[in-house]
């Protein structure tokens, strides 16, 4: 992405946590003496160690501070027009977990909140939310 990789404390230790599979993958490839007979593992281990490196490299930690507004590394309750509500984490990009109520701060959903306050309305997708809780 060409967005800076912000991270919060637990999006750094998951992308660590991967790097060292990587490593260890990379390695174990390296070890087999298939690299002969077949390269796919020992291509995947290495792009996989290169992504992983470039990630921690230039991962950019965010400590997050109460203020009272949709953040980075924050959580944010939104009502829909319809009375649902919804309750999300805006995290760094490698963290991003939908299906969890984690979304990426470079998201539509993120741009659309981060800055908000309780009360404050955004539109998202079209549809107006408010901003009920901001944590």
């Amino acid at each position: 992405s060409s967005h800076p990789n912000l991270v919060t404390p637990n999006g750094l230790a998951q992308i660590e946590a991967a790097l060292a599979e990587a490593r260890a993958a990379y390695s174990a490839a390296q070890a087999s003496g298939t690299i002969e007979t077949d390269r796919t593992p020992m291509a995947r281990a290495a792009r996989e160690l290169r992504y992983w490196s470039a990630r921690r490299a230039t991962a950019q930690l965010v400590e997050t501070t109460a203020d009272g507004r949709v953040r980075f590394g924050g959580s944010v309750t939104l009502e829909r027009e319809d009375g649902r509500t919804q309750t999300w984490r805006i995290t760094g990009e490698d963290e991003a977990d939908p299906a969890a109520g984690s979304v990426s701060h470079v998201s539509p959903l993120a741009r659309a909140l981060v800055g908000k306050r309780v009360g404050d309305e955004a539109v998202v997708a079209g549809r107006s939310v408010e901003v009920i809780a901001v944590d």
